[in-house]
């Protein structure tokens, strides 16, 4: 009986601290989600005296048309509303970001208008010995490729003709590892890349694979395959504003060290027919 008791007693004290130690899960804004308001979130992250921890997540739920979420390096980015060198963007609309490390995080959104507005949050996360630390997203290291600007050396993404960036893709061979750069006024366009070829001959950008604003973007192609790139702007995807590449497998690294150097080769070749000659010398 008293062994009964003392099984028990540890079953609930695991549950206990399997309870205590678990991540938690926040939704930035709770129902509101991430939105322009005013302070909204530097009240969200005082409410319930909330502790972010080390394995903790944050959900952020927007509205990827005119939004999206930038994880910024420090205080002075977040202050001024500065993405232009984030650690990470996020663009799909329910967005869910693991803490994998202690202390402050900041996140904006790219829209400045509305990040000056209040769309911001900064959190401290607090390093928990009780809780296993998340182990890293599985990375890909892809060799440093080439950067093309998004139809060569004219004025950009814009409208020329309905074949423009056709012709443009078809004359390069782009591999796994390169860039794109698009280069635009964000103000009347923007770069939505899409799933398929259906969406991309109906210019179709309810479904984005990501969406990319800033007039000044770099897209790193990380898989094979067909990749579709087109603008929302309906009425300038029509008239061409889209882009179709090709993206080939990454090229297979040589490796020299397995082929003798043609340096050593010919030193070596040197001295053995000086060795040669010098054996076949009559001695005086």
């Amino acid at each position: 009986m008293r062994m009964m008791s003392f099984l028990f007693a540890m079953m609930m004290s695991f549950v206990v601290l399997s309870g205590c130690c678990s991540a938690k899960v926040y939704k930035v804004g709770d129902f509101e989600g991430w939105i322009a308001k005013d302070d909204v979130y530097y009240a969200w992250a005082e409410t319930d005296h909330k502790e972010f921890h080390v394995g903790d997540s944050l959900v952020f739920e927007y509205d990827p048309i005119i939004n999206d979420v930038t994880h910024v390096s420090g205080a002075l980015e977040y202050e001024f509303c500065d993405y232009s060198s984030p650690k990470a963007v996020y663009n799909i609309g329910h967005d869910v970001v693991t803490l994998t490390e202690p202390g402050f995080h900041y996140f904006i959104t790219s829209n400045q208008p509305q990040c000056v507005l209040g769309q911001k949050l900064e959190v401290l996360v607090i390093h928990d010995p009780s809780r296993p630390v998340p182990p890293p997203p599985p990375s890909k290291i892809l060799p440093v490729g080439n950067t093309y600007k998004v139809g060569g050396d004219s004025e950009g993404w814009k409208v020329y003709d309905s074949d423009f960036y056709n012709k443009w893709s078809e004359e390069k061979q782009f591999h796994v590892g390169d860039t794109l750069f698009f280069e635009y006024a964000n103000e009347v366009s923007d770069v939505y890349e899409i799933n398929g070829d259906l969406e991309f001959m109906t210019c179709d950008p309810t479904s984005p694979v990501a969406v990319h604003k800033t007039g000044h973007d770099l897209v790193r192609l990380t898989e094979p395959g067909v990749h579709y790139f087109i603008t929302s702007h309906s009425g300038s995807c029509e008239a061409g504003l889209k882009l179709r590449v090709m993206v080939g497998p990454q090229p297979k690294a040589v490796a020299f060290s397995n082929f003798p150097k043609k340096v050593d080769l010919s030193a070596s070749e040197r001295l053995n027919n000086w060795s040669k000659t010098f054996k076949t010398q009559p001695s005086h």
